[in-house]
């Protein structure tokens, strides 16, 4: 299944297009309706906050005081810490369940505020951030929230700011403008990515690459590199030795096609084989020996190719064998 994250500052704009995305078929595990869950009276969340914050922390009703938990842990990071400590394990064990129940053909939207705050980017096939300029933000939780704009702000400042989450996102979406804007801005993001992304990694299948012509350097190369390593080093852990940026988009200012290559390296050709299944779920499957042979960086003899198979972003990785590594353009 393709696992996307989704996530964005308050007021962007990120709730519709999780509804969009559910209407069009997707699982949406929201994260913060399963942090609600899990502490609802009678559960082992709700009696571990009382005993760590103490019984203030509950309503008459005997549920959770949100405003009371929000105020305190907004000024105590401490405070914070410990509670994250009672709620993110229990939100994880729910979201392992909800994936064991989807269709292996799902796309599953994870709804998550705070992807970023919690590093938790490496663990998406996709990263989707909805971002809007804070004047818009403010007008429209003003408006649909009646939040003062004093209080939007605060709320704004304490979360991440716009370069972080730029930093994880493999789609930004703008949503200055109209919820019809953005609603045709996500459905030709399931039509040209989302969708073909998932049957490819279903089936196995690399994305096609297509023009391999040299173009001008695109500076963003590094950054889109960089992500693809954290998400590959999340999925193999230990069981490589690195994974680097290679070949001509490594060098900057330098002309190349628009296809990152990356290199894992391995200490034997029984570990390169023993990566395949983790690499495929990654999202990296292996390419076909005739197709590999074109690769756009020399690949030395041993080495198996692997491509993405997202058809938005372009990228062979070489599995190389100790100092069997690729001979054109590595960069360390």
């Amino acid at each position: 299944m393709l696992r996307i994250g989704l996530t964005g500052g308050i007021g962007a704009g990120k709730s519709t297009v999780a509804r969009r995305l559910a209407e069009q078929g997707a699982v949406i595990i929201d994260a913060d309706r399963l942090a609600r869950q899990v502490v609802e009276p009678g559960t082992a969340g709700l009696a571990e906050i009382v005993e760590a914050f103490g019984p203030r922390m509950l309503t008459a009703e005997g549920t959770l005081d949100r405003p009371a938990m929000g105020e305190l842990v907004f000024v105590d990071p401490a405070a914070r810490a410990r509670l994250n400590g009672i709620v993110h394990p229990k939100v994880a064990a729910r979201t392992a369940d909800l994936l064991a129940e989807a269709p292996a053909d799902a796309v599953v939207v994870h709804d998550v505020p705070l992807l970023v705050e919690n590093g938790l980017a490496p663990g998406y096939h996709l990263v989707v951030v909805v971002d809007a300029a804070e004047t818009v933000r403010v007008e429209r939780l003003r408006r649909e929230r009646g939040m003062t704009a004093e209080a939007v702000r605060a709320r704004i400042a304490s979360q991440a700011s716009r370069a972080d989450r730029q930093a994880v996102a493999d789609v930004w979406l703008d949503n200055d403008g109209s919820p019809e804007e953005l609603i045709a801005r996500v459905d030709a993001l399931s039509e040209e990515r989302i969708r073909p992304f998932e049957e490819n990694l279903r089936l196995g299948r690399p994305a096609r690459l297509g023009d391999r012509s040299v173009g001008e350097h695109d500076p963003r190369w590094a950054a889109q590199a960089g992500r693809l390593i954290r998400r590959l080093r999340h999925e193999l852990g230990d069981r490589a030795a690195g994974v680097e940026h290679v070949g001509a988009t490594a060098e900057p200012g330098r002309p190349a096609p628009d296809v990152i290559e990356l290199a894992v390296t391995v200490p034997s050709a029984a570990a390169a084989d023993s990566l395949a299944p983790s690499l495929v779920a990654a999202g990296f499957p292996p390419v076909p020996v005739d197709e590999a042979t074109a690769a756009p960086t020399a690949v030395a003899p041993g080495s198996r190719v692997h491509r993405s198979a997202d058809p938005g972003r372009p990228a062979e990785l070489y599995v190389v064998v100790g100092m069997n590594r690729p001979t054109e353009g590595l960069r360390v």
